[in-house]
């Protein structure tokens, strides 16, 4: 997506590779909206260690982080014994692995990469085979987002109100996103709509990212706090919902996302809202037979217990919020059953969540 700062406009993606130093770029996400920096990862662990502590975040995008980490772990590999360099690279695929569990889309993304290492026969050509691996990954989310916009555009109508939680904007992609895609080519089509952004606490990227994304694109919207949105369904205010996923089901279309997207769902079903999910190919889990199933992050208390933001002096600041003697939960995630859905938007088309494992050839499997 373009984004201007100090008046100038640029094109950028969420994640790149600089093949000349190893490192993986980064657009520091913890510091927006109020400063856009890009950061390199060195090394491997320095790369996992940017998916844990969130300076990039989002399916689409930690997948093609950890791809391209696994590539540079791969490319940091001196010498020709083949048996060393699968050790090395099985070694880094674990440690990426590790970094955040419930998203399934870098675990796919390095599945891919490692299949296309085995086609090498020296370790030079598998080095090369894991970096072009990693490259078409990157290129093959940016597509699909771009492809499942298309597909969303159709249920965007001039004069919608259109609730968003979390961020699956660009900046969870690797380019234009999965929840905003259909927004973005609604806009370019000439239809004019607003978007409410819920807020998404603990970390707020709706009111930090999703916003951010927006006012650069120019398109109408408000942030509005998680508990505001029964309130404005309940009032008509609200006429379709579209979210992300960092894991879907293909075998039940149960979909896992963002802490509070089951509470909108549930909320949107009441109020007899259609409620959208918009995922590339890679959010797909072909092997879970249960929602139940998918490991649900829990994070460190301190993002329940306060928040960051910007002091007078212009620095990044932690701040207590809550009691000081409490502690808090902090799942970061939760799955909503399939029967609230109305649809999955992807690449190829909108399915019912029970149809994915119909069109699973369709949508890439190849199992």
């Amino acid at each position: 997506m373009n984004v201007t700062v100090r008046g100038r406009t640029e094109h950028f993606r969420t994640v790149a590779f600089d093949a000349t130093k190893n490192s993986v770029l980064l657009i520091e996400q913890r510091l927006l909206p109020h400063e856009f920096k890009i950061v390199a990862t060195k090394n491997f662990r320095e790369t996992a260690t940017a998916i844990t502590d969130m300076i990039v975040r989002g399916a689409g995008a930690i997948g093609a982080t950890a791809a391209y980490g696994l590539a540079q772990g791969a490319l940091a590999f001196r010498g020709c014994d083949l048996k060393k360099f699968s050790t090395q690279v099985e070694n880094v695929y674990q440690v990426l692995k590790s970094a955040r569990p419930t998203a399934v889309d870098p675990v796919n993304a390095m599945n891919d990469v490692r299949r296309e290492i085995t086609r090498g026969e020296t370790v030079a050509e598998q080095q090369a085979l894991a970096l072009a691996a990693a490259e078409q990954f990157a290129n093959d989310d940016a597509r699909h987002c771009a492809e499942l916009g298309q597909h969303g555009a159709k249920l965007i109508r001039s004069g919608m109100k259109i609730l968003t939680h979390c961020n699956a904007g660009w900046l969870a992609f690797v380019d234009t996103g999965t929840a905003t895609a259909p927004m973005y080519a609604a806009q370019a089509q000439g239809k004019k709509f607003h978007v409410f952004c819920d807020e998404t606490r603990p970390r707020s990227q709706g009111a930090t990212l999703t916003a951010w994304e927006l006012a650069q694109q120019k398109i109408s919207h408000q942030i509005i706090a998680d508990n505001a949105a029964g309130h404005l369904m309940q009032r008509g205010e609200i006429d379709l919902v579209i979210v992300g996923s960092d894991r879907t089901l293909g075998k039940t279309g149960e979909v896992a996302n963002k802490i509070g997207t089951y509470t909108k769902a549930v909320l949107a079903a009441r109020h007899k809202i259609p409620f959208y999910v918009a995922i590339p190919l890679s959010t797909i889990d072909w092997n879970l037979k249960s929602g139940f199933e998918i490991p649900i992050e829990e994070r460190g208390e301190s993002e329940v217990l306060g928040t960051w933001g910007i002091n007078s002096r212009g620095q990044r600041e932690y701040v207590r919020v809550a009691n000081p003697a409490s502690g808090a939960r902090n799942p970061g995630f939760d799955v909503t059953p399939a029967e609230l859905i109305a649809g999955i938007i992807t690449p190829a088309g909108i399915f019912k969540p029970k149809e994915l494992w119909k069109q699973r050839r369709k949508l890439g499997f190849a199992g």
